[in-house]
């Protein structure tokens, strides 16, 4: 039986001591107060025994994990959980000292729970114990998501009420009346111009992206006690549950996975509809110089109605990078060259009815550093025992409207969370992966550049490679349907576009 566990100085002061069976705090003190006395420097032991108890031990810098245990205990299982116990610790502190050990007592007590009960080993690993004490509710997550998707719904109705108040407005003051008053402003002396005008300026201001604050002192991965989720993993939980058949509230301004972006049809799909889809596969060094970069772009064309099926397709061209392009075997090559237009060889066929049917598609491979859409500089520098990384960002495409992108900086493990200084946009620290994700909802020419700074205990090598991810609405080569006439008439065709352009890979080694 396991009676307690405890992290004590090599004087034998207990710091945190968890006891699992009925013990007085005068003979747990007791207890360790002679543990370093009866210890032989002479041997490597990793245990030592008195008439009553035996002390199974780990020393970790200048601490002692022990753990008391009665006489008659298997001692392998208790050598098996002593390692789990000094796994545990690195989790919750940053530093093995006894400052850090007492900041996060309770932490450690809690995944001490975790791992045993009444003073029996649970079948348990580390990932378990992180999630236990997490305590991840699914009904809250649920609730929060509703609740979020209903506020945004309110706010979407808001800006629509504003801005027919304000239309109203306007066509008041070009008739040369006076502007009507709405609602319950009525017989105030507020007129519905100036209600049109206050609704707009609140959700203006509320509509402002929130920096999250960067924590003077984080601490650590241990979410114990805390059952909030941030916006973001919020979102994704509710996409996660629509996969899965769930029946959730839609919301109007949500944002969605990448793949509901790629998926998912536009409101307004015309008979004729279009996909224009790009992705891009990026390697760079981390000082500088492209490695690889490789594009590949298509046009999908998918008609929905026959008599739209003999059609042909106006594209423009202004790329001038040198994109290699190729069309369908049965698209009419010679016109594509000649007037740049997409149609089938024989004038006479249709395009299939109720298909995706790609029709052109381009490549683009280059090392020439000038292409990158969007560069990253992490510049880790040593600073005694740990690093201080500074990262940036610049878009060197400033047409590029870029979504939801999450730029990823592997950690060193068992080192705790890192100490952010600087931040523009929101981090998030994924204890179990070791990472931290650094988000940032848009970048675009107004918001082209930007940067984040941190320190943690490690190498300038455990810091790479460093991964992008985004989505993107519109596309990396200007290639663009302008026009759909029928063959025979010449007469236009009203189509839909759908472009997409997202990332296969893009890292920094």
């Amino acid at each position: 039986v396991l009676l307690a566990a405890a992290v004590c100085t090599k004087a034998g002061k207990a710091i945190v001591s968890r006891q699992f069976v009925e013990m007085t705090r005068t003979r747990i003190e007791g207890l360790l107060a002679a543990f370093p006395k009866l210890m032989n420097t002479g041997k490597q032991h990793t245990f030592v025994e008195t008439e009553s108890v035996r002390y199974v031990y780990q020393p970790m810098e200048k601490l002692y994990m022990v753990l008391i245990t009665t006489k008659n205990s298997n001692i392998l299982e208790d050598l098996e959980t002593l390692r789990l116990f000094s796994r545990v610790i690195p989790e919750y502190c940053r530093a093995l000292e006894e400052n850090e050990i007492s900041e996060h007592c309770f932490d450690l007590i809690f995944a001490f729970d975790e791992i045993v009960a009444l003073g029996y080993r649970e079948n348990v690993n580390l990932a378990q114990i992180r999630t236990f004490t997490e305590m991840d509710s699914h009904e809250e997550k649920v609730f929060r998501a509703v609740r979020e998707t209903q506020e945004r719904e309110a706010k979407a109705e808001m800006r629509r009420k504003a801005k027919e108040l304000q239309q109203a407005r306007r066509d008041a003051e070009r008739q040369g009346k006076k502007a009507p008053g709405f609602g319950g402003f009525g017989s105030s002396a507020v007129s519905g111009g100036t209600t049109a005008a206050m609704i707009t300026e609140t959700i203006i201001e509320t509509e402002k992206p929130k920096v999250a604050p960067a924590p003077a002192r984080p601490s650590g991965p241990s979410k114990a006690l805390k059952l909030g989720a941030k916006g973001k993993e919020v979102d994704n939980f509710v996409d996660k549950l629509k996969s899965e058949g769930e029946n959730i509230m839609t919301s109007i301004g949500k944002r969605s996975t990448e793949a509901a972006k790629v998926l998912a049809p536009p409101v307004n799909m015309e008979s004729v509809h279009m996909k224009i889809e790009e992705k891009i596969s990026l390697t760079c060094g981390r000082d500088g110089g492209l490695q690889n970069m490789e594009l590949h772009g298509m046009i999908m064309l998918h008609i929905s109605d026959e008599k739209f099926a003999r059609i042909r397709l106006h594209v423009e061209n202004e790329d001038k990078r040198g994109l290699q392009l190729q069309t369908h075997p049965n698209v009419d090559k010679k016109l594509f060259t000649a007037e740049s237009q997409i149609g089938l060889k024989n004038p006479e066929k249709s395009f299939p009815i109720n298909n995706d049917v790609g029709v052109l598609k381009w490549r683009l491979q280059t090392t020439e550093e000038s292409f990158i859409p969007l560069t990253i500089n992490c510049w880790p520098s040593e600073s005694g025992n740990s690093c201080d990384v500074n990262i940036e960002y610049e878009l060197q495409e400033e047409s590029l409207e870029l979504n939801d992108v999450i730029i990823t900086i592997p950690l060193p493990s068992g080192v705790g969370a890192p100490v952010i200084g600087e931040i523009d946009g929101e981090y998030r620290h994924d204890s179990r992966r070791n990472l931290l994700e650094w988000c940032l909802p848009v970048i675009d020419a107004k918001n082209k550049s930007g940067s984040l700074e941190f320190s943690i205990a490690g190498q300038p090598n455990d810091f790479f490679p460093v991964q992008v991810s985004f989505v993107s609405k519109k596309n990396y080569c200007n290639i663009q349907v302008t026009k759909v006439t029928q063959v025979d008439r010449n007469s236009p065709v009203r189509f839909s576009t759908e472009t997409t352009f997202l990332v296969d890979k893009y890292e920094i080694l």
